[in-house]
C-alpha cells in the first residue's frame, strides 16, 4: 500500500508540474496606400477571451510613415514585456505576408507564449 500511495503522489506532482497554458498575440499590420487599410493586434486568452488593440498603417496619404512603424514597435513590445511580467515565456515567433494587388497587403505576425499554470 506504502508503495502505491507514493506512486499516486509522484504522478500527481509530475501532473502539476507539466500543466502548461498557451495564449497567442497576432499583429496585423496594413500595408495599403492613403492609411487606408487596418491593422490590430489580437490577444487571445487561454479561456478563449480576445481581446483587440488599434495599431497604425505603415501608410499615410504621403506614403510610409516612419512613426507609425515606430509605434507599433513599440506597441508589440510593450505587449511582449507586460506578457513576460506576469510569467508568460515566448516560445515561437512565426511571420507571413500576404500581397494582394500591387500596393495592397498586410504583414501578419504570431507570437506563442507559455507559462506553467501553477505559476498563475
Amino acid at each position: 500500500m506504502k508503495k502505491i500511495s507514493i506512486l499516486i503522489i509522484a504522478l500527481s506532482v509530475t501532473t502539476i508540474a507539466f500543466a502548461q497554458e498557451f495564449t497567442l498575440v497576432t499583429t496585423i499590420e496594413s500595408v495599403v496606400p492613403g492609411g487606408l487599410g487596418r491593422s490590430r493586434m489580437i490577444t487571445t486568452n487561454s479561456d478563449g477571451k480576445m481581446q483587440e488593440t488599434t495599431m497604425e498603417n505603415f501608410f499615410s496619404l504621403v506614403g510610409i510613415n516612419f512613426q507609425n512603424i515606430r509605434d507599433n514597435d513599440q506597441s508589440i513590445t510593450d505587449k511582449i514585456t507586460a506578457m513576460t511580467k506576469d510569467g508568460w515565456v515566448l516560445v515561437n515567433t512565426t511571420g507571413g505576408v500576404y500581397s494582394g494587388e500591387k500596393a495592397t497587403g498586410i504583414f501578419i505576425t504570431r507570437y506563442l507564449f507559455r507559462r506553467d499554470s501553477a505559476g498563475k
